[in-house]
């Protein structure tokens, strides 16, 4: 299946997702998903996991028919009005774009958080989780915010995304309850 990336307004990709789930006929396309990204809040003296959007504004798709779909995508009013920019809404994802999408999400679409074990300095001793395969494209660490920038290849555009991380100290306190946009449960 190859990947495609329907482009949409910030905060409608879960919308136009159920439109598609509901509307176009399921032989045209494989999934239709959002992906989403765990960050570690602290509140009050407590860790929080929230789920969020990773890449606002972007709802993927899979296809054998692409033409096909785009097509199908076109003719439904509801779906071209939600379409961010009539030229660019249907974007073909790279193959090793995908590849490494599908190495730091689990199987519900979620990046997941990293655990990652410092020095105390701020020097990166051991990494485990989705952050393994980029960690030489990780831009900046913001521990005390408990996530790194990684910059990332995406529609064949350099992009860069927060990723959250677990350091030692936050297994030691425990993690809270989840919150997030989606507000579910699912890691895998």
């Amino acid at each position: 299946m190859l990947w495609y990336v329907l482009q949409t307004r910030t905060g409608e990709e879960e919308k136009l997702a159920g439109l598609v789930r509901r509307m176009v006929p399921k032989e045209l396309y494989g999934e239709c998903f959002v992906i989403y990204q765990e960050q570690l809040w602290r509140r009050q003296q407590q860790n929080f996991i929230h789920v969020k959007r990773a890449f606002p504004g972007y709802v993927f798709i899979t296809s054998r028919e692409p033409k096909a779909l785009f097509f199908c995508l076109k003719k439904v009013p509801v779906m071209a009005k939600m379409m961010a920019n009539d030229e660019c809404f249907f974007l073909s994802v790279e193959k090793e774009e995908v590849e490494f999408l599908q190495r730091i999400m689990n199987r519900n679409h979620v990046i997941g958080l990293s655990y990652l074990l410092t020095d105390g300095k701020g020097k990166i001793l051991q990494v485990s989780g989705p952050l393994e395969v980029c960690v030489p494209q990780i831009v900046k660490c913001r521990y005390g915010k408990r996530n790194v920038l990684v910059r990332l290849k995406l529609l064949g555009k350099e992009k860069t995304v927060l990723l959250g991380i677990v350091l030692k100290e936050d297994l030691e306190q425990g993690l809270g309850e989840w919150k997030g946009e989606r507000g579910k449960q699912e890691t895998g």
